[in-house]
């Protein structure tokens, strides 16, 4: 099945282009940003060596959903999204912070938990937790990027003192992010979802509003579980039935990789890339309450490109 792992075109008034590990972001003038949602699947930030079928159609079209359907409460950047894998929208200063929030002892604060910690990015858990149990109120763990590429935790007062965000930006921030959490919390919910844990990105416009950017709600930037059987699982200590990307990190994990120096990806076949599709597949269905209907993937390229234009011609 064909997979769109990368773009190769220009569009006019295009100022730069960055590929991020999934996403290609193009900068054009009039403070456009174009957002290519490719079919990669990065884990432990290494990006697979082969594509995940629809995953960037999936991951583009929830977001645009959840966009749109949390812009009642907090601003954001998207204009338009005129192909199945393209956002289109305001071109923002970001902050170099992700405003991590967790509603439960899950993924990263779950491992840190178990090694003995318990403050993470200067938030204290509490004792005696097991994994996957429900904070008594959601706590915001920020993170940022280091120098290879690797996200490391930091704290609120790390933040301001180092300048990455002003303290006034920061306290509205903060608030953006427990107002998205309880609204994404809520949509999940009447889905049959636990919205387990997420993050959010800001970045600031040119004419100075902070607005959400980037995408929100998706399996690469969230985790689920199924709210039927949660409380039964939890406490007979069975792991939580999931959909996220936690499950390609498990497999990884189980097959001797998680990223370390020296170790080795394993050989990603056929069977793991369509189970991994089908549970995308199952999540923007379950999250988002319409059924799937998987767009054209001949030619991809050539499609996105020309919708892009499309849109730029009548804007």
């Amino acid at each position: 099945m064909n997979t769109l792992l990368s773009t190769n075109f220009d569009l006019p008034n295009k100022i730069s282009k960055y590929n991020g590990k999934v996403r290609e972001v193009i900068s054009l003038e009039n403070d456009l940003l174009v957002m290519i949602t490719t079919d990669r699947l990065s884990a432990f930030d290494v990006v697979l060596p082969r594509g995940i079928p629809y995953k960037g159609q999936i991951l583009n079209q929830i977001s645009v959903d959840m966009l749109n359907s949390t812009r009642d409460v907090v601003p954001n950047w998207l204009i338009s999204s005129p192909d199945p894998i393209v956002s289109i929208g305001k071109k923002c200063q970001p902050y170099k912070v992700e405003m991590i929030i967790r509603g439960y002892l899950s993924g990263h604060a779950a491992r840190e938990y178990k090694k003995g910690k318990r403050y993470i990015s200067g938030v204290k858990m509490p004792e005696k937790m097991s994994e996957n149990d429900p904070f008594e109120t959601p706590i915001i763990t920020p993170s940022t990027k280091s120098e290879n590429g690797h996200d490391e935790d930091i704290s609120k007062s790390e933040i301001i003192t180092k300048g990455l965000i002003s303290e006034s930006d920061y306290n509205l921030i903060e608030s953006y992010t427990n107002v998205l959490f309880e609204k994404g919390s809520k949509i999940a919910r009447d889905r049959g979802l636990i919205l387990v844990d997420t993050k959010y990105e800001f970045g600031k416009s040119k004419d100075g509003e902070i607005l959400l950017i980037d995408e929100i709600h998706t399996p690469d930037s969230s985790r689920y579980f199924y709210l039927e059987g949660y409380e039964e699982r939890q406490k007979n200590s069975v792991k939580q039935k999931q959909l996220s990307k936690e499950f390609a990190r498990q497999w990884l994990i189980s097959n001797g990789f998680q990223g370390l120096e020296g170790q080795q990806l394993p050989e990603i076949d056929d069977k793991f890339t369509n189970i991994v599709s089908e549970r995308y597949i199952e999540l923007y269905e379950t999250i988002t309450g319409k059924k799937f209907i998987p767009a054209k993937t001949e030619n991809i390229e050539s499609r996105v490109k020309n919708n892009i234009l499309n849109f730029l011609a009548n804007y």
